[in-house]
């Protein structure tokens, strides 16, 4: 039998948090580069399958509740050791930063740990296509590598770029790629699994997963239990550039899958919807040029549209 995973659950009967934490201000910068706060690593999970292009780790870390957030901010972590910089003095690495793949009340619904969605970075030699140690990413591989009981000095919390609406029947249309779902699990956590009685969402979750192969999908049996439990509320959509094609026989980008949709998302979008896109930078170009054609087809200025949204605060964009 498998280990159960810690990084999702099928068990969808709301949990019982500690709602202290919805009260007060938005936590913001507790901790600096200069006084980091020291948490310890809990677990570190692997979630993608082998033939994933890349290791996707979910790594939870016990906070003891002492650095709070709110869902969609996101933590820096400052790797151990030290660099030379261009002054050739030695000084510490700098800060990483890191959206929470938790919500508030951590994998545990009890306030006490925090969970980070890290993929491992690595460098491939174009020459001679095999990985070069030297140059693989501190940060990603350090906390990919840690064991239980890991020191970790963390920053934050940062952002407030993709926070949740106040308004809990506004829909959410959430696109990811990769490790840009890290904030969209906090969302849904929020917003169907755990019970807070301040918040209780009664819109539609829309979202939209953009990775390479089924075995690059990141949380998939727990999405697939929330799209059980709440058919009318809870909308999955996945675009796997390597296994599927869109409308003209090219590859399944995460554009073209929005694209298919595009008119309902419009209208959600006239209609007070929330959107938000998070991941790599490279994926916006595409996705803008998709919504500016679409937005032509529809007699809209693109700019001025966006710029509506932005405007009224629905149009939220954090990519790395």
């Amino acid at each position: 039998a498998t280990k159960a995973s810690t990084a999702v659950t099928t068990d969808m009967s709301k949990r019982t948090v500690p709602t202290k934490l919805e009260e007060g201000e938005m936590p913001l910068n507790t901790y600096s580069n200069k006084a980091p706060f020291k948490a310890k690593v809990r677990s570190v999970e692997k979630i993608t399958g082998p033939k994933a292009t890349g290791e996707t780790c979910h790594i939870i870390i016990e906070t003891e509740g002492k650095i709070p957030f709110w869902e969609g901010q996101s933590y820096g972590v400052i790797p151990p050791g030290t660099k030379i910089n261009s002054k050739g003095k030695e000084v510490p690495h700098g800060t990483r930063l890191y959206s929470i793949a938790s919500s508030r009340y951590g994998d545990d619904f009890d306030g006490q740990t925090a969970s980070l969605c890290v993929r491992r970075a690595v460098y491939v030699d174009p020459e001679t296509g095999k990985e070069d140690p030297a140059k693989k990413g501190l940060c990603s591989n350090f906390l990919c590598d840690a064991t239980p009981g890991t020191e970790i000095s963390m920053t934050g919390p940062t952002g407030k770029v993709l926070l949740l609406p106040a308004d809990a029947n506004a829909p959410l249309i959430c696109v990811a790629t990769g490790t840009g779902i890290a904030p969209f699990r906090s969302f849904w956590r929020r917003c169907f699994i755990e019970n807070v009685p301040s918040y209780k969402f009664t819109g539609l979750f829309w979202l939209f997963m953009g990775v390479a192969n089924s075995d690059a999908k990141l949380y998939d049996e727990e999405l697939q239990a929330i799209a059980k439990a709440y058919p009318g509320q809870f909308r999955l959509d996945y675009a796997l550039s390597r296994e599927q094609n869109n409308r003209k026989g090219g590859k399944m980008y995460i554009q073209d899958k929005v694209e298919e949709y595009a008119d309902e998302i419009f209208d959600l979008l006239d209609n007070g919807a929330h959107m938000y896109f998070c991941g790599l930078k490279g994926m916006m170009p595409g996705i803008q040029d998709m919504l500016e054609r679409v937005a032509k087809e529809k007699g809209l200025n693109y700019e001025e549209w966006v710029e509506g949204l932005k405007h009224k605060n629905q149009w939220h964009v954090e990519v790395y």
